[in-house]
């Protein structure tokens, strides 16, 4: 998945953003609201961990700003508030969840995945095709009942063509889906990871190249 973490507390925007990272997610930064409304403009993403107190444009008017345009983008909202009112109050702009400062990672890092689970059409927890099982909770990936061991990078492309369910996937929407905003469109990324999760994945291949298009995952 694709994440935004738009938190005014540089450090902890930073360490979340790291820990995300090394789990296998594609994670944009931002510091104010400004700037958090400017990033979901550019990108889709699948969730928003969005402090509610940003300053410039405050945290429930971005998130107004994602409901109103209509994407399927979740919003987690981070407050140090934490009474019901205030709790009440965030899900009432649009929120999806709602957390309170101090937290665990291990419990946001749940939530986003409960999240993006709740995406239109509803995903599985478990992706199991072709002989190829993936759980994103965990960070498993099996194939024949044979380990995987993949780097965060493989994994993402390959939950990215899983979730694709057989349709084409250009290099564009993985290096959107997979990649964060830093990512250079003009590198040879995309291909390079595709070639080392091939070489994991073994034979028969299950992931094809359609010439011109992308790429298709499946038997």
């Amino acid at each position: 998945m694709r994440l935004l973490v738009a938190e005014d507390e540089r450090v902890l925007a930073d360490t979340l953003a790291a820990g995300l990272r090394h789990l296998g997610f594609a994670v944009d930064v931002c510091y104010d609201g400004d700037a958090a409304v400017e990033r979901v403009a550019m990108h889709t993403y699948d969730v928003v961990v969005l402090d509610r107190d940003l300053p410039r444009v405050h945290g429930d008017e971005v998130c107004r700003r994602i409901v109103a345009a209509g994407r399927e983008t979740r919003v987690i909202m981070l407050t140090a508030a934490a009474s019901i009112r205030d709790r009440v109050d965030g899900l009432g702009v649009g929120a999806d969840d709602y957390l309170t400062k101090p937290f665990a990672f291990a419990e946001l890092v749940a939530r986003v995945h409960a999240l993006g689970r709740r995406a239109l059409p509803a995903l599985p927890p478990v992706l199991d095709h072709a002989g190829v099982t993936l759980d994103a909770a965990r960070r498993h990936v099996s194939r024949d009942g044979r380990p995987l061991s993949l780097s965060p990078k493989e994994f993402a492309v390959l939950e990215v063509l899983m979730r694709g369910a057989g349709t084409v996937v250009s290099p564009e929407q993985l290096l959107e889906k997979a990649w964060d905003e830093h990512a250079d469109p003009f590198t040879n990324a995309v291909r390079m990871a595709v070639m080392t999760l091939r070489r994991k994945l073994g034979d028969p291949p299950v992931i094809h190249t359609v010439a011109g298009a992308g790429y298709r995952f499946g038997s």
